[in-house]
């Protein structure tokens, strides 16, 4: 018996010492990873004092990102000559899109700077867009869709179908209202209807003014809808059919920027973003035998992505199954 206690405890011991040993081993390997990554980083980004055009992208869903409001003030106050900011993108939430307007209109105080709608630019996306002074698209960009949407799913028929009723104690008739739990009542619809009516005055207001629309010509493009880039021109949502090409061009004949001066990335985002780490972390576990810990990082680095989906509060998001 003494024999074999002994054995179960080398035993347990040794296991131990090579976990230990593993995860020193998955350390070592993001360190390496992290070195490799910085080592094979490209050149060409823009540097402190480089005097080049900045290119800097927005794509996919857009809300609040105080990151990246950071990253356009230190461009704003950089050696860069001018700015051509791609654009690629259905919108977001109205705050997360105002910000990300009032950050790209601060730089276009300091900085000459154009967009180019690469594939997509409706909705919020459009409200950056208007920062600036020059908007340039693709024949078959998608461009506009200047609405507001908010909504909400209503359980009340699934709920009685299974016979569940939610119960609540609350301090006024509006407060969480609409709640999914029971019908809107009109007056939560009407409080509602206010506020995306209010969101959708300011925004055409912001088209009005800085596309220089009559009224006549902002009805034509604020019904929701959005336009490819070519019959945004004549509606005067585009300025010009183009590239990142006519973008320089424009820059070297309205704002004397050399054509020949180089044109260089700026990340709007920190160098390593959290799930990418997590995805190099869960590799370097693999690497180290820990696959368990590896399927646990993925699991919580989904979680974490899944969440970041999470659009809250009022919408200026194009969908071609709910256009708005």
């Amino acid at each position: 018996m003494s024999l074999d206690a002994d054995a179960i405890v080398d035993r347990r011991r040794m296991r131990r010492k090579l976990t230990f040993w593993r995860v020193v081993a998955a350390l070592v390997v993001l360190i390496a990873v992290g070195v490799a990554g910085l080592m094979m980083m490209p050149a060409t980004g823009l540097k402190p004092g480089d005097s080049a055009i900045a290119r800097i992208k927005v794509q996919g869903i857009i809300r609040g990102n105080q990151n990246r409001v950071e990253a356009l003030e230190r461009l704003a106050k950089s050696n860069a000559r001018a700015v051509i900011v791609h654009l690629d993108s259905p919108g977001g939430t109205t705050a997360g899109s105002e910000q990300l307007y009032d950050a790209l209109r601060a730089l276009q105080d300091k900085k000459p700077m154009v967009v180019v709608v690469d594939g997509v630019a409706a909705s919020g996306a459009y409200i950056a867009a208007l920062a600036s002074e020059h908007i340039i698209a693709h024949d078959t960009s998608l461009v506009g869709s200047i609405g507001v949407l908010f909504q909400y799913p209503n359980f009340t028929e699934v709920l009685k179908t299974i016979g569940i009723k939610v119960e609540e104690v609350k301090s006024s008739p509006l407060k969480a209202a609409p709640n999914g739990f029971e019908p809107t009542s009109p007056e939560a619809r009407a409080a509602i209807e206010a506020i995306v009516l209010d969101s959708y005055g300011w925004f055409k207001g912001l088209v009005k003014d800085r596309r220089k629309l009559d009224d006549a010509q902002l009805a034509k493009v604020a019904d929701g809808r959005v336009f490819t880039g070519r019959q945004g021109v004549p509606l005067k949502l585009v300025d010009a059919i183009g590239n990142e090409k006519s973008a320089i061009a424009w820059l070297e004949k309205e704002k004397k920027v050399p054509a020949n001066t180089p044109v260089r990335d700026y990340s709007l985002e920190p160098r390593f973003s959290e799930l990418s780490f997590l995805h190099v972390a869960a590799w370097g576990f693999q690497q180290a035998g820990l696959t368990s810990w590896s399927q646990q990082i993925l699991e919580w680095g989904g979680a974490q992505a899944f969440e970041r989906l999470n659009l809250d509060g009022l919408l200026a998001l194009w969908h071609p199954s709910q256009s708005n």
